[in-house]
């Protein structure tokens, strides 16, 4: 067995490849940014791989994710769609997410944004929040990460709804599905938590149309990826008032530009990428077991359905 590790930066494919040979000692680890024998090569861990990297790869039986998501090798023009395709999930980094969500989505709740800005120019402005159970807050995607999201909101006391593409269902959250149930979930949601996975039919789901029909002065959370958020309607929603304020942790380019307004918005918080990161401590444990598994049946229990994108 023989595996190629590709992330753009080379002492992190390094770090990905010494770590994974821990685990898989009888296996050929190799970093792409060294010289590798390409016909040798019968799996690819990658992450944003460069146009046409894995068809360079002939004799390859799978190709392994280094994130929960797919959109960065479905973007491949030239992709092998006939290799199956493994995302790298775990409670690990489910846990990670709960966190993140948790935090930022009680931040946004208390309105902490808008007091951290006050203390910085030493004004004393306390905000007054209602009680959780009084606050409406929905989760956009509710796949792993986004059931176990919405499960610990709902845990927390916030009233809590959901909304996929299939019909779900989670203990304390209202859920919705399909088109005609999107726009009762943005009904009166007042802090909207995006965990969709990136597909054609959600790109730029967060627009102006989405914005307009959450209540004035509703609060976003995008955890996902950076192609679901049309830049310029948030903003113009800021300027509005219709959006009070976006925590937003993905952006289409990263690291997000020095001269990006986001960074300078008094309506913006940036986080940069670290919601539910995948470590390769972690992920090389995780990545092992897909493999073993996949080479003992042919297939996996996180293996994508690219035609769906997730």
């Amino acid at each position: 067995m023989s595996i190629v590790v590709y992330l753009p930066n080379p002492k992190t494919s390094a770090k990905w490849v010494t770590r994974l040979q821990g685990v898989l000692p009888e296996a050929e680890i190799v970093s792409a940014h060294e010289p590798f024998d390409a016909q040798a090569v019968t799996y690819a861990a990658v992450w944003q791989p460069a146009t046409g990297f894995l068809a360079g790869l002939p004799n390859l039986k799978a190709i392994i994710s280094l994130a929960a998501g797919v959109d960065h090798i479905a973007a491949d023009a030239e992709l092998p769609r006939h290799i199956p395709v493994i995302r790298t999930v775990g409670t690990d980094l489910t846990q990670r997410m709960r966190e993140y969500v948790a935090v930022q989505v009680l931040n946004l709740h208390r309105y902490m944004p808008e007091m951290q800005l006050a203390a910085a120019k030493a004004e004393w402005k306390a905000l007054v929040a209602p009680v959780a159970g009084q606050r409406t807050v929905g989760v956009l995607g509710l796949g792993n990460l986004g059931a176990a999201s919405a499960a610990l909101l709902a845990q927390i006391g916030f009233e809590t709804r959901g909304w996929a593409r299939s019909p779900k269902t989670i203990d304390g959250v209202t859920c919705h599905h399909g088109p005609e149930g999107l726009k009762a979930f943005l009904e009166g949601c007042e802090i909207v938590v995006n965990l969709l996975p990136l597909t054609p039919e959600t790109h730029h789901i967060l627009n102006a149309d989405f914005f307009a029909q959450l209540p004035k002065g509703a609060r976003l959370l995008n955890a996902a990826r950076g192609d679901h958020l049309d830049e310029a309607a948030l903003l113009e929603a800021l300027e509005s008032g219709q959006i009070a304020h976006a925590i937003l942790d993905a952006f289409p380019l990263e690291p997000l530009a020095k001269d990006h307004p986001f960074w300078t918005h008094e309506g913006v918080t940036v986080t940069p990428h670290i919601a539910s990161q995948v470590d390769p401590e972690t992920g090389s444990h995780i990545m092992a077991a897909n493999i073993a598994e996949f080479e003992a049946k042919g297939h996996c229990k996180d293996q994508a359905d690219m035609q769906r994108g997730y």
